[in-house]
């Protein structure tokens, strides 16, 4: 039977034969092949699930930081222990004058114009007054007859008071002797002050320089009816003079600088009409009090102006450099937050916002003073945006590279 079986099998076709044999590695190597592929497969699959998870991870990082605000800080300028104030003044003569007349009459002459230097005790003018000459010649006349009138009474109580000695005439008569004398000696006394008063009224018809100076304004001419003021009539300013060797500069200080501006202080004026110039001054003296409509403090400077150049009633600019404080500090204006607080400004402090309350001095205009609030060593945010509040968390942006400057023949 075994013999049968075997006969009956076809060639080639046993367990043993070479075509069962050459299938069993062919099989190996495809069961190899597939789980190279699957394991390519999941290589891949690990690999992009790996990239999608850093892809997201660096995204989530990018929104953080996106999140998070740059902002540029700057540091506090320590302000100079003194500082240049620069306010208005006007230009004032030392000394100024108007010059009056004492006595009524017509403007006769009159001998300096505007412009004129005078010296003290000069002519300036001559009034008419021939009413006033008349009452002066009427009370010399008077006085005359007042002397001769003494001279008579005082021979009548010499001759009076001898005969009374011998009792020719009784104590009456010389009484009334003694008595006419008296009389008639407060009449000479009241007629040499009449006439002396004449005399005065007779001298203010010449009307002299009252100090050496400039005539400033001219405010009368030949025939002018010259008015003293002595009745209702508004007296008459014939000339305006002034002395210009000594200028005072008058300047009204704020009050906050009050306290720093004291005699002794120098100052240099600057005048539109001499551009580079600066004249030297100092300050002579203060009011010692401020003015409550203004909340000013009025300072007196003197200004050497030996030469005259400069004008009486000129505008100055005129600068003071005041002692300050060394605590304070310079920012600029764009770091300020104005909160119903108060002043704040913005510090970054370890990657946090932190509002620090402030208290500003002097305005500078693009920059303020800051005189309480800052140790100096801050790193103060410009531009903050108004949403900002402590403890938010910032970036400090780098700092931009100053260019370089080209030289000679374009190369830097």
């Amino acid at each position: 039977m075994m013999q049968s079986q075997t006969e009956g099998q076809i060639p080639g076709q046993g367990p043993h034969s070479p075509a069962n044999l050459g299938a069993k590695p062919r099989s190996r190597r495809g069961w190899l092949a597939g789980i190279a592929v699957l394991l390519l497969f999941v290589g891949l699959l690990v690999s992009g699930i790996l990239e999608r998870i850093h892809t997201n991870a660096s995204l989530r990082t990018e929104t953080t930081d996106a999140a998070v605000p740059t902002v540029s800080v700057v540091a506090p300028k320590r302000a100079a222990p003194s500082q240049e104030i620069v306010l208005p003044g006007n230009v004032q003569p030392y000394i100024t004058s108007p010059v009056f007349a004492r006595t009524n009459g017509y403007l006769e002459h009159w001998y300096f114009d505007i412009g004129a230097h005078v010296k003290k005790g000069q002519l300036l003018a001559v009034i008419a007054s021939p009413e006033v000459d008349q009452q002066l010649q009427q009370a010399q006349s008077n006085l005359l007859t007042a002397q001769a009138n003494l001279q008579l009474a005082t021979i009548t109580k010499t001759r009076y008071e001898g005969l009374k000695k011998t009792n020719a005439v009784s104590q009456q008569d010389v009484d009334n002797a003694v008595g006419t004398f008296n009389a008639n000696q407060a009449i000479v006394e009241a007629d040499q002050a009449a006439v002396r008063q004449y005399l005065a009224l007779v001298s203010f018809e010449k009307v002299y320089a009252p100090f050496d100076g400039v005539i400033t304004a001219r405010n009368t001419d030949i025939g002018d009816l010259i008015n003293s003021g002595s009745n209702a009539i508004v007296k008459t300013d014939l000339f305006h003079i002034a002395q210009p060797g000594v200028l005072r500069v008058y300047v009204s200080v704020p009050e906050e600088f009050s306290q720093q501006t004291k005699p002794g202080l120098t100052a240099e004026l600057k005048l539109a009409e001499f551009p580079g110039r600066m004249f030297k001054g100092k300050l002579v003296r203060t009011a010692e009090a401020i003015n409550y409509a203004t909340r000013t403090l009025l300072v007196e400077v003197d200004v050497n102006n030996p030469s005259g150049e400069l004008l009486s009633g000129a505008y100055a600019e005129v600068h003071f450099k005041v002692p300050g404080e060394v605590s304070t500090y310079i920012l600029p204006v764009d770091t300020l937050l104005f909160r119903k607080e108060g002043l704040n400004v913005a510090i970054v402090k370890d990657g946090k916002v932190e509002l620090v309350p402030v208290t500003p001095g002097h305005d500078f205009g693009n920059s303020i003073e800051i005189v309480s609030g800052l140790q100096g060593n801050e790193s103060v945010i410009t531009s903050p945006p108004d949403s900002i509040v402590t403890g938010e968390t910032v970036h400090i942006a780098a700092p931009q590279a100053t260019p370089a400057t080209p030289t000679a023949g374009g190369k830097q």
